[in-house]
């Protein structure tokens, strides 16, 4: 049985550890960085340092094992992390000259986001102001943890005011997508976009 908890402080580097053991559509992405920290600076740390009222962790006797990040408003969260999370991260990893070839490796790529982040489509965001992270190392995985650690978050989120919630995922993540549609989120149709986007309203839970 995993222990559902909010975020403490002594979890950062199990968050890390977690987003880079399903970093690569899902699975072990250890193999492709130099840097193992690199991905986890982008997609879970600042949540959880800089937003700890919306991260939830799942504990199992052997640790941290999963957990749910995110923002109640994108576009401020967004406007935050550039005062006060990529600026140091700037002077620490460079910009890669150009713009990404196929030819960059991982750690190119993220260095190349921590330089020009991505900006989620405004008719999500317009649509759906929060957004989440989620990932759960396999141990935890198919056994229904997600979704009760997903209720919990939308639970607390609604109370804090929220009500959409979006989130994106690799469009070859297969398992990943099964489960947001299975878990009520709605795809969305976002012209041009690799990635697979989908939407929640809170209040529809009910």
């Amino acid at each position: 049985m995993a222990l559902l908890r909010p975020f403490e402080r002594r979890d950062l580097e199990a968050i890390y550890a977690i987003c880079l053991a399903t970093g690569a559509s899902g699975e072990d992405a250890s193999a492709l960085y130099r840097d193992p920290r690199l991905i986890g600076h982008i997609y879970a740390a600042p949540y959880a340092l800089l937003s700890p009222e919306t991260a939830l962790v799942a504990e199992d006797g052997e640790g941290v094992a999963g957990y749910i990040v995110g923002a109640l408003d994108t576009r401020a969260f967004d406007d935050r992390l550039e005062r006060e999370w990529w600026p140091a991260l700037r002077d620490r990893y460079a910009d890669p000259p150009g713009t990404p070839p196929s030819g960059w490796d991982a750690d190119q790529k993220r260095s190349f986001v921590i330089h020009h982040p991505d900006r989620v489509p405004d008719a999500v965001v317009d649509a759906f102001p929060s957004h989440i992270h989620m990932n759960f190392v396999p141990r935890l995985q198919g056994r229904g943890v997600g979704r009760e650690l997903l209720e919990r978050w939308l639970r607390e989120a609604r109370y804090l005011g929220a009500d959409g919630v979006h989130l994106g995922v690799s469009a070859e993540n297969h398992r990943a997508i099964h489960f947001w549609q299975r878990s009520g989120f709605r795809r969305l149709d976002v012209p041009g976009e690799a990635s697979a986007w989908f939407g929640l309203r809170i209040s529809e839970r009910d």
